[in-house]
């Protein structure tokens, strides 16, 4: 079957893991051919069969990304006369309804709420937020009521979505198997080290989890891959008296987060529990479950369903250090316990979370639109 897909982004990072390691990655085993354009002036690329088409770097004011930036997206879309159009921002819902009357089928990838999100914006006055989120959500429905399919990151975002567009499915951002339920977990008795893996900022609970190491016992150290959101945070975390137990890996690849998998007993995802995450599932949550270690998470329900059905991990206060640092020594201290958890988590992803489910999905969806 000879088709064009397209993947439309003017926000996210070209490697995205979503957006190319998952679905375009994916999409190529189809046949035909698969694009990505992208907004962030480095080049065009052909790359793993996907060719990578660059509009330029996006302008860094809001505004201007809105307007310019979604604009050459456009133009560039335009002559790449594609079958399916795929959205992957907010921002390009302004363009939608172009790529329609075209004649095209088009596809939005709802990756979060985004009323909610706005409704949440700290610099927002409430009572504007309030308007906002009212008027963000009328114009996502009037969208998508109008386009082909809607893509939803997570079961929770799919029912809202369901009320306006029939055609809604949700594709989680599980584990690719291969990757993490390759790692050897021989050395699970020897490891010292608790990790948390992802991007660093406050409502991620990382003074919590530094202010943890303090209360725990100096052989545990704390594997922290990642960067830190804002400078300021940066320097506070690290006056804390826990920090000289953190093992700072900075950003790291695939192979890097692998290695640093292989090295821990246990995984973090202490996330505080704001409204944007409540209905969230951390694709690190299930990264711990497939490289086969226990998960300490927040006690926020939807989480605990999936763990404690898994048994495969421990709910913790977010904002209480006592209880994430006993977590930790319990997990350190029962071993084979917290090796049975890590099993039973791996097992847990190996039959249901991971992507080859999720992939399955999206090629039902596509071959809908293309037949």
């Amino acid at each position: 079957m000879h088709h064009k897909i397209v993947h439309l982004t003017s926000v996210h990072p070209r490697y995205d893991t979503r957006i190319f390691v998952k679905m375009s990655s994916s999409l190529v085993t189809l046949g035909g051919q698969t694009s990505l354009i992208v907004a962030d002036g480095k080049g065009n690329e052909k790359i793993s069969g996907i060719d990578i088409i660059d509009v330029g770097a996006r302008s860094g004011n809001r505004l201007r990304r809105m307007t310019n930036t979604v604009k050459r997206v456009l133009d560039k879309a335009k002559t790449l006369d594609a079958d399916i159009y795929h959205l992957h921002d907010p921002e390009l819902m302004l363009i939608a309804t172009t790529l329609k009357k075209m004649g095209k089928k088009v596809i939005f990838d709802a990756h979060e709420d985004l009323p909610l999100q706005v409704l949440n914006k700290p610099y927002l006055n409430p009572f504007i937020a309030k308007i906002a989120s009212k008027l963000v959500a009328r114009y996502e429905n009037y969208v998508c009521s109008r386009i082909d399919a809607v893509i939803t990151a997570t079961p929770f975002i799919r029912d809202k979505f369901l009320k306006v567009n029939a055609n809604t499915v949700d594709i989680n951002n599980f584990p690719i198997l291969s990757e993490l339920s390759t790692i050897d977990t021989s050395n699970f008795h020897k490891r010292k080290n608790c990790c948390y893996v992802g991007g660093i900022t406050k409502v991620r609970g990382i003074e919590e989890i530094v202010q943890s190491l303090d209360l725990l016992d100096d052989s545990i150290k704390l594997n922290l891959a990642g960067t830190f959101s804002e400078k300021s945070l940066e320097k506070k975390v690290k006056q804390y008296t826990g920090w000289c137990k953190v093992i700072e890996h900075g950003w790291l690849d695939r192979k890097g987060i692998h290695s640093v998998l292989q090295d821990s007993f246990t995984g973090l995802v202490t996330l505080h529990p704001i409204i944007n995450y409540q209905d969230a599932l951390p694709v690190k949550m299930f990264e711990y479950m497939a490289a086969g270690i226990p998960v300490i998470y927040s006690n926020i329900s939807l989480w605990k369903n999936i763990i404690e059905k898994e048994q495969c991990g421990i709910s913790v206060d977010p904002y209480s250090p006592k209880e994430i640092s006993n977590a930790i020594e319990f997990l350190y201290n029962n071993i084979d316990e917290a090796k049975k958890m890590g099993n039973n988590g791996r097992q847990a992803v190996i039959n249901k979370y991971n992507w080859g489910v999720e992939e399955n999905k999206l090629f039902k969806l596509y071959q809908g639109l293309l037949s």
